[in-house]
Parts: structure tokens; sequence; C-alpha cells
């Protein structure tokens, strides 16, 4: 299972991180795709459940937002709001057939749209303000270096429970130990970065600010996308990554990283 792991984190590696890199449209392709795969699998775990979310609805309002976000952005409320209109009509139909919880389907619907197509739009959205690159890369490293801290020191020295019904596996010890070197590692990296030849300025204590938001807020991604997968009574959202699970569970923290970094960095920080 572990060389499993190793060998997807490889493969995701070298095909996301070109994209990062020189962004554009390589960027948005891959954004888009972990969106919508996403999305798809969003509406399969509650069917697990018993419910019918639109998976016509979900994945293409999913895909139609990321799409007006990147290059119509002055349209993207009127398309949002188009889509929850035509999530309306389509569960509508659906209890006229006879589902008897179509109101529920729509209300999950929606849901999917806006949770993983608008706020998952900000991944994009982060990647297109000055100096992208380097907030991205603030921003994610820190989810990076906060889960891994807190998987590797809360094994070895959890005994509190940090969430007993929706991550038992999770401590509290594990999750400030996140906190903690999520916060230090990104106030070095801002160190790092702004003695690189470029135009970016970051100061240690921006670098160590995001960190330490991104490290305090974003294992609720994780907490959130398990309430999901509990409900339904499934392990993980897929097995489409080996070891991985899933392409939400491998963005179910980036989700929140990029919406909270991308107002922090833009109220605050620019």
């Amino acid at each position: 299972m572990l060389m499993k792991r190793v060998i997807a984190s490889l493969v995701m590696a070298a095909i996301g991180i070109p994209a990062i890199v020189f962004g554009g449209i390589y960027y948005i392709l891959l954004i888009g795709f972990f969106l919508v795969m996403a999305s798809w699998e969003y509406v399969k775990i509650f069917r697990v459940a018993k419910f019918e979310p639109s998976m016509i609805v979900t994945v293409g309002g999913v895909f139609l937002i990321l799409v007006f976000r990147s290059y119509l952005p002055e349209l993207s409320s009127a398309l949002l709001t188009l889509l929850v209109l035509l999530a309306m009509t389509v569960h509508m139909f659906a209890y006229e057939r006879g589902r008897d919880k179509a109101a529920t389907d729509f209300a999950l619907t929606i849901c999917g749209f806006v949770y993983l197509g608008w706020v998952g739009a900000y991944l994009l959205d982060l990647r297109s303000i000055p100096g992208g690159l380097w907030w991205l890369l603030l921003t994610l490293g820190s989810v990076w270096v906060a889960d891994s801290a807190a998987f590797f020191i809360g094994s070895r020295f959890g005994r509190h429970k940090l969430s007993p019904r929706l991550s038992p596996k999770k401590s509290w010890e594990g999750y400030w130990a996140g906190v903690i070197l999520g916060t230090l590692s990104m106030a070095g990296l801002a160190i790092l970065f702004h003695n690189l030849p470029n135009d970016f300025q970051v100061t240690w204590w921006q670098g160590g600010l995001l960190g330490l938001v991104m490290s305090v807020f974003t294992t609720l991604g994780d907490l959130g996308e398990s309430m999901l997968k509990r409900q339904a009574g499934v392990k993980d959202s897929s097995n489409i990554i080996p070891g991985h699970g899933g392409f939400l569970d491998r963005i179910d923290s980036w989700l929140w990283a990029a919406a909270i970094g991308y107002f922090l960095i833009s109220w605050v920080f620019i």
C-alpha cells in the first residue's frame, strides 16, 4: 500500500508541478479535471446513501462554473443563478415521476456544484492574482506540511482524539504539531522566496500568518468530506488513485485553503 501511494504521488507530482509552474490553460485543465472527477465521486457517494443528486447538473455545473470563472467572470453569478433554477426544475420533474426525496436531492445537487465548482474555482483565482504561483505554493505547501506532520506525529504520539465520530484516527497532538510546523515552514519558505531573483515580495511574517491560518482551518475540509463519507458508509470517495482513494479525498483541504487563502492574500497582503 505504501509503495502504491508513493508511486501515485510521484505521478501526480510529475503532472501537477509543471501545470502549476506554467499556469494558464495547463493549470486550468489540471484543476478542472480534479474538480470534475471529484464532483462525479460526490454524486456517487450520495447514491450509495440512497439519494439522487443530478449527475448531469452537478458535474456539468462544476465544469461550466470553472469555465465562466476563468474566461467570463462577469457572467459567473448569472450562471450560478441559472444552475440553481435548473436544478430545481430537474428535481421537480423527478418528484412528479415518483421520487419522494426529490427536495433533498435538489439540495444535494446545489451543494455539489456550489462547493466543488464555485468554492473550488478559488484554486484558479488564487493562481491568477499577482505573484499567484508563489502564493499558491505557500498556501498549498502549508496544507501539505500540516497534513504530513499531523499524520506522522499523530500516529506516534496521538492520545487525544480530535473528532472521534468523523475521523477517529486524528488526534489533537497531531493537529497542533501540524499547526506549529505548518506555520514555521511557511515562514521559512517565505524568506527563501523573498531572496530568490524574482519580483515577488513577501515577508516572513506574511508566510507565517498564511501558514498559521491554513494549518488551523483546512483540517475542517478534511473532516467535512469525512462527514459526507460517514453518512454514506464509504471509506474513500473512490479507489481511482492507488493508495490515495479518490479525487475528492485529495482536494478536500485544498478547497478550504484556496478560498480562505485567496481572500486573506487579497485583503491583507496585496
